[in-house]
């Protein structure tokens, strides 16, 4: 029987408690959302039955990361959830490429960070056309005519997914936050440790746990210039109202 059709005291009391604490995780800020984690975590049975009704005030074309946690937290503890398939691609995406981000969408979803990270970097390479896919990797000349529309898709998806810590609008935050200068953003998001690299792909944290901006990863054996030129694409810029 579905939750909402439950008629005695006690599971209506419960089903208005479970309600009341999404309902202040959503209205909350970043601070006390992370703190409200757990606390959304522990209720999932209770989310459960609620259903897909928790997700209708939801905009499946915005990025609140709220949604994301829900979806997330219900992939892995009630997977029969996602018997109906929309779920696991539940936030529309949009590409001028004609490409198809519900793989990406999913590996998130399922904190398959590692697998979201190469991916992306696929990504990256289609977007910036034939000739980068075929040598394997981007020139930094060729971001300025990637698509900002996908840009937007994939930074967003990132963002979604992660509790609003990782994707490249973040890492562009971070860079502002230590005065633009990336000898400082290196240790920051966790890709330097005493002066060294940090070594790929082990010795990433490939979880939710990682520190804020770890991902998703850009190589930089040639330089700086590659991220530096996606985390200043108008694209990026806009998502955080033109922080660079």
């Amino acid at each position: 029987m579905d939750f909402l059709e439950m008629t005695n005291k006690d599971q209506e009391d419960h089903y208005k408690s479970t309600l009341n604490l999404v309902n202040i995780f959503v209205k909350s800020n970043q601070r006390k959302r992370i703190n409200l984690l757990s606390d959304i975590e522990s209720d999932v049975e209770n989310i459960f039955l609620i259903g897909k009704k928790i997700f209708d005030d939801f905009d499946q074309k915005g990025d609140d990361w709220a949604a994301g946690w829900l979806l997330q937290v219900l992939k892995k503890h009630k997977p029969i959830f996602f018997n109906e398939k929309k779920y696991n691609n539940w936030f529309f995406t949009s590409s001028d490429e004609n490409i198809n981000y519900e793989e990406l969408q999913l590996r998130l979803l399922e904190q398959n960070f590692e697998d979201a990270d190469r991916l992306t970097s696929s990504y990256l390479r289609k977007l910036a056309g034939k000739l980068a896919e075929n040598r394997g990797y981007v020139f930094y000349s060729e971001v300025n005519n990637m698509s900002g529309t996908d840009l937007q898709t994939i930074d967003r998806l990132w963002t979604i997914y992660s509790n609003g810590r990782f994707g490249f609008s973040i890492q562009a935050k971070l860079l502002k936050s230590v005065g633009k200068k990336y000898e400082l953003l290196w240790p920051k998001i966790g890709w330097k440790k005493d002066g060294y690299w940090t070594r790929y792909p082990s010795s990433f944290s490939w979880s939710l746990e990682a520190p804020e901006g770890h991902m998703p990863l850009i190589n930089q054996l040639r330089g700086v210039r590659l991220m530096d030129s996606i985390l200043r694409h108008p694209a990026i810029s806009l998502r955080h109202n033109n922080i660079l």
